[in-house]
């Protein structure tokens, strides 16, 4: 019988926050607990402060210690802030792109980060898990839905679920013929690296399914030790390991810091994948960045640093419509029209005429016999 997994001790309220000396008392933040939940583990606690001669915030704190300026809403932030309503044809199913869809499993997770896009749908405030009717159905759509290659599996997170709860649903995906691929989007392995074991491991590797995990870090800070063993042991599995980031101001919007969180990822075998513009979420306006300021960090970014460094930077629609790539454009036109390419110092070079190709359909047979008498020389 699967045992139940190892789980970090959470600091869920004021209370505990405030007993571990990580917040101090201020009535405003009772509101603030009231309408967005609290958590933090005792694992990424002890992050807090561990690197010294820091002269800002620390940024693992900023992500998870409630702070009094959630209270301020703005008039464009949302609810919902990437329509997950928009695109659900089920309970527990967001459909938006044609080959893949989410399921979110639980309204829980280990960690509440304080800019989440979900946060008024997810921790102990939230509306309730899906009953087990409501994941029959969900599971009945991916079934009768082929064109789903992939599931990705959300909430909430899916690895806070147990190993009873979570092998179940990954048995019935692997039993859907035309589902090849199952991605896990968690923040388990930096939250509660203890969870990673062998067990998991296990079912995580089923036959069936090629599983793909996208561990959510927003700081290199976030990786001590014990996480950097956790990630280790995904890895020796052979499971596929993607980042996400929200870029968030006064945590990583810096070209250094962003700089040293993509190489972590890679020296620890995960593939730089996605950025995210911050969302439109209700009290999370002091974490914001704008486009441009993030264009301009990218654009630094790949100037100076390796190519394995190269998130996509991304902006998730509101109204359900989807990611869309924002990274810094690099090729322009000149005052006649032509074609010219930037380059990561902002210096602009013509692009040669050789190296534009030709749009003259009629010319492409010419070209080819003409290459083919070139050679036959």
């Amino acid at each position: 019988m699967s045992k139940q997994p190892h789980r970090d001790k959470v600091l869920s309220s004021l209370d505990e926050l405030a007993g571990a000396g990580l917040v101090n008392a201020d009535p405003r933040l009772e509101a603030v607990e009231q309408s967005f939940a609290v958590g933090l583990t005792r694992t990424l606690a002890r992050q807090i402060g561990s690197r010294s001669g820091e002269d800002r915030p620390d940024p693992v704190a900023l992500q998870f210690i409630p702070a009094v300026e959630e209270l301020e809403v703005a008039a464009e932030e949302l609810t919902d802030p990437i329509g997950d309503a928009a695109r659900s044809p089920v309970p527990g199913i967001v459909h938006r792109y044609p080959d893949r869809a989410l399921l979110k499993v639980t309204h829980l997770c280990t960690v509440y980060c304080r800019f989440c896009f979900r946060r008024e749908l997810i921790g102990s405030n939230a509306d309730a898990p899906l009953t087990p009717a409501q994941l029959d159905a969900a599971l009945t759509y991916i079934d009768r839905t082929p064109e789903l290659w992939e599931v990705i599996l959300t909430g909430g997170d899916p690895l806070a679920l147990s190993n009873r709860r979570l092998r179940d649903i990954v048995e019935r995906l692997a039993a859907v013929p035309h589902l090849k691929v199952l991605r896990i989007h968690t923040r388990i392995p930096v939250a509660d690296p203890a969870r990673i074991d062998a067990e998991l491991i296990e079912l995580l590797t089923l036959p069936g399914l090629t599983a793909v995990i996208a561990i959510h870090a927003n700081h290199a800070q976030e990786f001590g030790s014990e996480a950097r063993g956790a990630v280790a042991r995904l890895a020796n599995a052979g499971i596929t390991l993607r980042s996400q980031t929200v870029l968030l101001r006064g945590i990583n919007d810096s070209v250094e810091t962003l700089a040293e969180l993509m190489r972590t990822f890679v020296e620890l075998r995960i593939s730089p994948y996605l950025l995210h513009h911050p969302d439109l979420a209700r009290g999370t306006s002091h974490f914001r960045v704008s486009l441009a300021e993030g264009q301009a960090l990218l654009r630094a970014l790949r100037g100076r640093f390796s190519g394995l460094c190269q998130p996509d930077y991304v902006i998730d629609l509101p109204g359900g419509f989807g990611k869309v790539p924002v990274s810094p454009g690099y090729e322009g036109r000149d005052g006649e029209g032509n074609p010219v390419l930037t380059d990561y110092q902002g210096d602009t070079h013509p692009l040669p005429p050789n190296a534009q190709g030709n749009t003259d359909e009629a010319a492409a047979p010419q070209r080819r016999r003409g290459s083919v008498r070139q050679r036959s020389r």
